[in-house]
């Protein structure tokens, strides 16, 4: 039993590293439409498709990792994963350098493809290396290391590329093309320190015994789970979420420049981490809640820490701006409290917190100021839980080779963010940035549906 455990430690140890670097890297890819925009004098559709050429790479290499991961196993495609990264990584150097959009297209291709093999090999591993009945608590603490990456990851635009940079609200060409060139002289150093990371995991990770997941060789094939509507109709959730939660975030920092507020780049981008940073809390609180934790003392007591985070974290991003840091502490407490509603089911919370989500994107819709930036902003803290749970409710009573087939489905379908923030940066273009947001909420509203119905079909024999 205690070396069983020591496994798990082990295992969960490696791939929360493994949550964290990919969790960077998409961040990051996300958050840099902004300065891409600024670099090319690229319309926000044009910007957008940036993030597209990122997440076209799951519906193309998802289904193939899957099937690969039942070939070769979890550590061998994790380690593949990351030398692909390394490798996008430093393609970005040239790409800014020239620069060159396509180049900057290509980088991100190769790194998504890393990132690929990263996603589809952790989330099934995570969930089969211990109880399934502790599945949504483990994705939940996994997820929320990696959204401590996605905070960090806007936060570091804004310091390394935006900070110090102003441009005058009605620029001449020849100040556009000063201020492009400047962010573009900036956008390697990041990359440069990404690809060092990853190719030092990638060297530990050889060193290392990860515990192993059995895979019955008669259940890989991928066509064994198409007949199960709850995986097909949670990859589609999967689909919305990422669509919705990519486009918020990919459109943030531009409507927040643009907005009545007129923010800088550098203040919009900070945001867009504390955007982030509710995931991260929410994603915190989830493993909390869901956990086998029985005393409710030690889960508030847990609970208060997170909170403490909110506090430091949202004040830390806007350079110890307490007051930011106290609001956002304040949206985070809500976000408990309604958690509470969801009695630790993971389906139930999914339905409050897809609903919660919606209602913030049509306000969002209708409003402007400050209202409107704290509800976009809010959004984060109620994405949170989405994706550990419709990938939890998506892949359960499956095991083995269906495990991993599953997760390849269900990932491909992330290409929700190659075609959601295009379509709600074609819709910011002709119709203005506030309209946009209502692509996310109608995509929160599907989840929803997936939370309270979709979820629970099985096939007769399932039953």
């Amino acid at each position: 039993m205690e070396k069983k455990s020591n496994n798990v430690l082990v295992g969960m140890s490696v791939f929360g590293a493994i949550f964290f670097i990919f969790g960077f890297a998409t961040t990051f890819i996300i958050q840099l439409s902004a300065p891409v925009m600024a670099v090319f004098n690229l319309t926000e559709f044009q910007a957008q498709l940036l993030t597209s050429s990122f997440f076209i790479a799951y519906p193309i290499m998802s289904i193939p990792t899957g099937m690969l991961i039942n070939r070769i196993g979890y550590k061998w495609t994790v380690s593949m994963g990351l030398i692909l990264m390394a490798i996008g990584s430093l393609v970005f150097i040239p790409a800014a350098k020239i620069p060159s959009y396509p180049l900057f297209l290509m980088a991100t291709f190769i790194l998504a493809t890393g990132v690929v093999f990263l996603q589809v090999s952790a989330n099934p591993y995570v969930t089969a290396i211990g109880p399934e009945s502790g599945a949504s608590s483990r994705l939940n603490l996994t997820q929320a290391l990696n959204s401590i990456a996605t905070m960090v990851a806007p936060w570091l635009i804004a310091v390394v590329i935006f900070r110090g940079l102003e441009l005058p609200a009605l620029p001449t060409e020849a100040e556009e093309l000063v201020y492009g060139l400047e962010v573009a002289t900036r956008i390697p150093f990041p990359f440069i320190v990404m690809a060092l990371i990853v190719a030092f995991v990638a060297v530990v990770l050889f060193m290392i015994k990860l515990p192993v997941i059995a895979v019955d060789k008669k259940d890989t094939a991928p066509a064994s789970v198409y007949r199960y509507p709850h995986v097909l109709m949670g990859a589609f959730g999967i689909f919305c979420y990422v669509g919705a939660e990519v486009g918020n975030a990919g459109l943030m920092v531009n409507y927040l420049r643009g907005g009545t507020l007129g923010l800088s780049a550098e203040m919009a981008s900070t945001y867009a981490a504390i955007y982030w940073g509710g995931a991260m809390v929410g994603r915190f609180f989830g493993s909390i809640m869901f956990s086998d934790i029985a005393a409710k003392s030690k889960k508030y007591m847990l609970a208060v820490l997170v909170l403490i985070l909110a506090l430091v974290s949202g004040a830390f991003v806007t350079d110890w701006n307490w007051q930011i840091g106290g609001i956002f502490t304040g949206v985070a407490l809500v976000n408990f409290i309604i958690m509470q509603f969801g009695c630790g089911k993971p389906a139930r919370t999914l339905a409050i917190f897809a609903l919660m989500a919606g209602i913030l994107g049509l306000v969002t819709t209708f409003t402007t100021g400050h209202v409107a930036l704290w509800t976009v902003v809010s959004i984060g803290l109620f994405n949170s839980i989405m994706f550990p749970n419709i990938f939890s409710l998506a892949v359960k009573d499956l095991k083995g080779g269906e495990l991993g087939s599953a997760s390849g489905i269900i990932n491909a379908l992330i290409i929700g963010g190659a075609i959601i923030p295009p379509l709600m940066g074609s819709i910011a273009d002709n119709y203005g940035y506030t309209y946009a947001y209502i692509v996310p909420a109608l995509c929160y509203l599907y989840i929803f549906f997936f939370a309270v119905k979709g979820s629970k079909i099985r096939p007769a024999s399932m039953s």
